[in-house]
């Protein structure tokens, strides 16, 4: 069993992949052609956002779209501490300092209680300038935009939307990389839309905003001369293969990947229901999740590396995300992004479990991994 079975998707999608391929490699415009004009005219009509522009990856989209707002030094930067590193890391890279805040236990995402107390403890000491929210839509949820944005909005903050897992997930009917005032996601093979490599998209309804994150991406060049660069920027291009592998990949995804692999979360917490002491993931009604992942927190008394060995001894592959907070991260030792007041993170990152899940994962093999999990947690492992 695969965790996410890239192999049984290209068995699916081969021929229209190899034949996407085929044209680009007929063509020899492997460097910002036709496919990328194409993919990009459609992520942003399927998320409805005014301009979609593609980068290297999604670490550069974030990276880009801070550099856009002349976010820099003394910015404080208000990040979830559970989730991947690359939040945190951009701000930072453009000489920011990120502040890590708590999130939801039922929903993984930013608390915006926490959001906001830790606002108010940056506007006391003085030391740093609010500037920026990075909201994550983690696992594929959705975060609560609603009560994000009325505290940005009250501070005066810009909303980075991070939908690097959240892609196809929506509320209502607005999707992800909708939300923010510029959003960005990420084509990682793992992702809910995936590349054959690495890629990544910006998406943005400001015309000028627009035109900055293209010339960064660009090496700072003029829109009308890429030999006239009037800003530092960055080399960070989508190739034009992996804009013509996600082609036909977005089409399944938006047919029917996405109905599937909500399916399969249905049939987990159906047969999970019942598991004593394990807490399964909520989707809130009105909201709707593209299920990057499906974690599950384990009781407490439970030692989850004997777990995980159990599970993997059956064939059945299960992930961690993540084992350590983000202000934990030796990157920001000894720096003011280190203070941070995050119980629910620190318990989260002791108890998560991630289990197999992706569009083309049998109900067989969803009990098989139900099965599996009951008989690890039956030996009540104790840490």
């Amino acid at each position: 069993m695969e965790f996410r079975d890239l192999k049984r998707q290209y068995n699916r999608l081969h021929i229209p992949i190899n034949e996407k391929i085929a044209e680009v490699m007929t063509s020899a415009h492997f460097i910002s052609g036709e496919a990328v004009t194409v993919l990009e005219q459609d992520l942003a009509v399927y998320v409805g956002a005014k301009h979609c522009i593609s980068c290297g990856n999604g670490t550069d989209a974030i990276t880009i779209a801070l550099m856009a707002y002349g976010v820099g030094i003394g910015d404080a930067v208000f990040v979830p501490d559970f989730t991947f590193f690359s939040s945190g890391e951009c701000p930072a890279t453009v000489g920011a300092t990120p502040v890590f805040v708590d999130v939801r236990r039922d929903t993984y995402n930013m608390d915006p209680r926490s959001l906001e107390r830790a606002i108010e403890r940056v506007k006391s000491e003085g030391k740093l300038q609010p500037r920026a929210v990075v909201s994550v839509d983690l696992f594929g949820l959705p975060a609560d935009y609603d009560a994000i944005r009325t505290v940005c909005n009250r501070y005066g903050l810009l909303l980075l939307e991070d939908g690097a897992q959240g892609f196809g997930g929506k509320i209502g009917t607005r999707k992800c990389c909708s939300f923010g005032d510029i959003s960005t996601t990420s084509f990682f093979p793992a992702k809910p839309l995936g590349c054959y490599g690495d890629g990544g998209a910006i998406f943005t309804n400001d015309d000028e905003i627009a035109d900055l994150c293209r010339s960064i991406a660009v090496h700072g060049k003029n829109a009308d001369d890429k030999y006239d660069n009037v800003r530092l920027g960055m080399n960070s291009r989508l190739d034009t293969l992996q804009a013509a592998i996600l082609l036909p990949k977005f089409d399944a995804f938006k047919e029917y990947e996405l109905e599937a692999v909500n399916r399969g979360a249905n049939q987990y917490t159906d047969l999970l229901t019942e598991l004593d002491g394990v807490i399964l993931p909520t989707v809130a009604e009105g909201f709707y999740s593209s299920w990057a992942q499906y974690t599950v927190q384990l009781p407490d008394w439970v030692d989850r590396d004997a777990v995980q060995q159990c599970m993997k001894a059956d064939g059945i592959p299960t992930m961690v995300y993540y084992r350590k907070p983000m202000h934990r991260q030796g990157a920001f030792a000894d720096t003011e992004s280190e203070v941070a007041d995050c119980p629910v993170t620190e318990e989260l990152c002791e108890r998560v479990l991630c289990l197999p899940i992706h569009p083309y994962l049998e109900e067989r093999e969803i009990k098989m991994v139900v099965q599996g999990l009951r008989k690890a947690l039956s030996f009540k492992y104790h840490p």
